[in-house]
């Protein structure tokens, strides 16, 4: 297909440098539409705009290319780098990435900690935790702890262990945390404990089952039955989770396995850990961006990404075909590991079995997976015509937006705008007001939400949110330009009249079609019409009015505690000598919360800038 590209384009083609680094290509608005990286820049970048480009997916990519920028280093493993930072940065839409707007979440054991916790997080970092995943499920991820802490009583409690406290909690009583605050064990015990937790998410088992089988014994020797009952309780369930590991070689193999599945567009990768020979784990991860990509490129974007968020770098990786780039992404994970890592591609015996087992499973999910999204694509259009014919809309209501009023007795209200389309929510598009107008007022604090919000509807029309020289800002606010096909306000007829005045003071009354929702009975009612209107109780329609209305109470209820709990602080700081409101902000801004503040030593309170330490000891002291 015949293609010139523009003049400024042309003249970036022309003075392209031979060296290895990365290129972005931009739209006319400046985003970020798509990452790569190069050995010779020239040749990659060129390689776009050439008459016999085969692949739809750069024959759409290159006709939104309005600029480009590249970014020159010395070696192939530094591109690399730096396209996959970028990448995680930008989540480019034509690049193939991990399909997930947030981080995954991790086991995290607090190791540097005297006595250390275990929670979850979705951040690593460099703090001297340990950290396990990652997984693709946070409810997964809290089943897992529920059954450590039977295995392992890990204490969750905040308060400071000096082992003389009078009372132990109730988690002591029931058995979910073995009492260091009361000196039932001291603190080397508790941490030997919370090493073997840490080997049993290791995969390291057979040495706890032992350790714990002569605990066992020699309790019972001693005439501690109740102590020994209590083992036994611990081995049945390790027993019960081992159990579920497949032993996968008898040489203590370390390695991951990875294969995936594709079906139109979509693709998912099972990904297999095994650990001293036992299959102790699997995740499944779904990837954006694959369209008209090739086999090889999905696996090793995937590599790439999932690696540099994994708490654990294998010695073996085994895949289901060669990546160009094995040699360079060996030594970025040798790197990482401090000690050689292999990919492989086995050709035969058990490995290529596992390799195979892998794309089996991700293959099922894969299917299993799309047959649920074609069912919930089933439900969502019944509800939305079923919403169209009861409101009696022009056209079935695609995008859905729903506010809602959270406040305490008046105080710190905030106002909530959720956004759903096709049926599902688009938490980007999600908005909080916090509300400066009135108090104690739920239509005044609608009214000021819905005016705030079409107002910028108004602005982004007139061009006013297009500045190409904030290119950031332009992303972000798209959002307001969107009309919604059907806008629900929660609170029934009262907020009901209120929006009505609010639409036509923009001139949207017959463009944004509206409904109100009262809170108790679940009735619709719509301008001009006395009758409220009654979706039947096991409507799709009604489901859907019903998540919608549920995520902007959540979504509102949320962003009230958030603004209550800042200025709970702040109203506690403004008791400190020496603290007004600048160096107040700076504290909230520098600690983000009061907890976190009291745990501050004087130092660390005198190392926010425009703090001095006579401050930070009185901040201290008042918050002791």
């Amino acid at each position: 297909m015949s293609y010139t590209p523009p003049e400024n384009v042309q003249e970036i083609l022309k003075n392209l440098p031979t060296t290895p680094g990365v290129y972005l290509h931009k739209n006319k608005n400046g985003v970020i539409i798509y990452v790569g990286k190069a050995i010779n820049l020239r040749n990659r970048v060129r390689s776009y705009f050439h008459a016999n480009v085969d692949s739809i997916k750069t024959q759409r990519l290159r006709h939104e290319i309005t600029d480009i920028e590249i970014i020159t280093v010395d070696s192939e493993l530094e591109a690399l780098l730096l396209e996959n930072t970028l990448i995680k940065k930008h989540q480019p839409k034509y690049n193939v990435r991990l399909k997930d707007d947030k981080r995954y979440p991790y086991i995290k054991v607090h190791w540097n900690d005297p006595f250390p916790k275990v929670t979850v997080t979705r951040r690593m970092e460099r703090d001297g935790s340990r950290y396990f995943g990652p997984y693709t499920s946070v409810w997964a991820v809290h089943q897992t702890l529920d059954l450590l802490r039977k295995i392992f009583p890990y204490l969750t409690c905040d308060r400071t262990i000096t082992g003389k406290d009078e009372r132990a909690c109730l988690y002591y009583d029931i058995k979910l945390c073995n009492g260091p605050c009361i000196g039932a064990v001291n603190q080397q015990q508790y941490r030997a404990m919370i090493k073997q937790l840490m080997d049993f998410l290791d995969g390291r088992s057979d040495h706890i089952i032992t350790q714990l089988e002569q605990r066992m014994m020699r309790a019972a020797e001693m005439m501690q039955f109740e102590r020994a009952a209590e083992i036994r309780d611990q081995l049945k369930a390790v027993n019960s989770v081992v159990a579920k590991q497949k032993v996968i070689s008898a040489a203590h193999a370390d390695q991951d396995v990875i294969a995936f599945a594709r079906e139109q567009g979509d693709a998912c990768v099972q990904v297999f850990f095994i650990r001293y020979g036992k299959l102790i784990g699997r995740e499944y991860f779904l990837l954006d961006g694959t369209e008209g990509e090739s086999d090889e490129e999905v696996l090793q974007d995937f590599i790439t990404q999932f690696y540099d968020e994994a708490a654990h770098i294998p010695k073996e990786v085994l895949l289901p075909h060669e990546v160009s780039e094995a040699m360079v992404i060996e030594e970025w994970l040798r790197q990482k590991r401090s000690s050689k890592v292999t990919l492989q591609v086995p050709r035969r015996g058990q490995k290529k079995e596992l390799v195979e087992m892998a794309t089996r499973n991700a293959g099922d999910t894969l299917g299993t997976l799309r047959q649920q999204w074609a069912a919930d694509r089933s439900k969502h259009v019944t509800a939305m015509s079923e919403l169209q014919e009861a409101l009696n809309l022009p056209t079935p209501p695609s995008r859905i937006e729903c506010y809602d009023i959270s406040h305490t007795q008046g105080a710190q209200t905030v106002a909530s705008m959720v956004v759903f389309v096709q049926g599902a929510p688009k938490k980007s598009d999600y908005r909080r007001f916090n509300i400066h107008t009135v108090t104690n007022d739920d239509y005044g604090a609608m009214k000021e939400a819905l005016t705030r919000r079409f107002a910028r509807y108004k602005e982004a029309q007139a061009g006013e949110l297009h500045d190409p020289n904030q290119i950031g800002k332009v992303r972000k606010e798209t959002a307001w330009a969107i009309l919604p096909d059907l806008l629900i306000v929660d609170g029934g007829k009262g907020q009901l009249s209120m929006a009505v005045d609010v639409l036509r003071q923009f001139g949207l009354e017959n463009e944004v079609p509206l409904t109100g929702l009262a809170k108790q009975e679940e009735e619709l009612f719509v301008p001009g019409q006395s009758q409220s209107i009654w979706l039947p109780r096991r409507s799709e329609g009604l489901y859907l009015v019903q998540r919608v209305r549920d995520e902007a109470h959540r979504f509102a209820n949320e962003g009230h505690r958030k603004r209550r709990s800042k200025v709970g602080v702040a109203s506690i700081l403004d008791g400190v000598p020496g603290v007004g409101p600048s160096r107040r902000k700076a504290l909230l801004t520098h600690f983000g919360s009061l907890d976190e503040l009291r745990k501050a030593t004087e130092e660390e309170i005198a190392s926010v800038p425009g703090v001095p330490l006579a401050v930070a000891q009185a901040v201290k002291a008042f918050l002791a």
